[in-house]
């Protein structure tokens, strides 16, 4: 079974426009652009693209992964709770003979926007070619193996493949998560100082002798 693909809350807030927007909620993301699309000028979307690349995971009710509800003071009923103003597939406050409810799914609970999982913990870490002396910062996801932080770094060098990855001279297993490999966190009390880049774990690259592109 393929591994769910991992992204940072800076990647996902990179992503707001309303030709380019992605949202997290519980856990995963989501780009809901194919949805904006079908929408387009609707009224009801304006609450999403004010969250565009920000996590909503505060609309939800966790047990139940649906809208928060609340009972209205005046009628006593169960609604949606949703203060930033009703949004797209949520019924009216009051019954409507002519509010579009053939819509299937509503866009929160299909699973075609989901495009992988917000990691829980971020990482820093620093990658030393020791080939040629270059460094480079990248913040991970904690849920990620080496292998997969490997992508991620294949924009700095596009022959990372080609290199043996070590830690304190030891071979890393890229197929395990930098923790399962035994590399601990940044140090916290120096964490989001100008001496973080000094206490984040560094990874050396030996280069072997092939030029493996990926």
């Amino acid at each position: 079974m393929r591994r769910p693909k991992y992204f940072t809350p800076k990647e996902v807030s990179v992503h707001n426009t309303l030709k380019d927007i992605w949202v997290s909620y519980l856990g995963k993301v989501y780009e809901l652009t194919p949805l904006l699309e079908q929408y387009k000028g609707d009224v009801l979307l304006k609450p999403i693209t004010e969250c565009a690349g920000k996590d909503i995971s505060h609309w939800f009710d966790p047990k139940t992964k649906d809208i928060l509800t609340h009972v209205d003071p005046l009628t006593g009923c169960i609604k949606y709770y949703t203060p930033r103003g009703r949004f797209l597939h949520t019924p009216p406050p009051y019954p409507h003979t002519d509010w579009p409810n053939d819509f299937g799914k509503p866009w929160w609970k299909d699973n075609r926007y989901e495009v992988g999982l917000l990691s829980a913990r971020t990482r820093w870490i620093r990658i030393i070619n020791t080939l040629t002396s270059q460094e480079q910062k990248l913040e991970v996801c904690s849920e990620e193996t080496l292998d997969e932080i490997l992508q991620r770094y294949l924009r700095y060098n596009s022959h990372a493949a080609s290199y043996t990855w070590k830690h304190n001279g030891v071979n890393l297993d890229m197929s395990k998560t930098l923790s399962e490999n035994g590399i601990p966190e940044e140090d916290e009390f120096y964490c989001g100082s100008p001496a973080c880049d000094l206490f984040s774990p560094s990874i050396c690259l030996y280069f072997n002798d092939d030029l493996t592109e990926l």
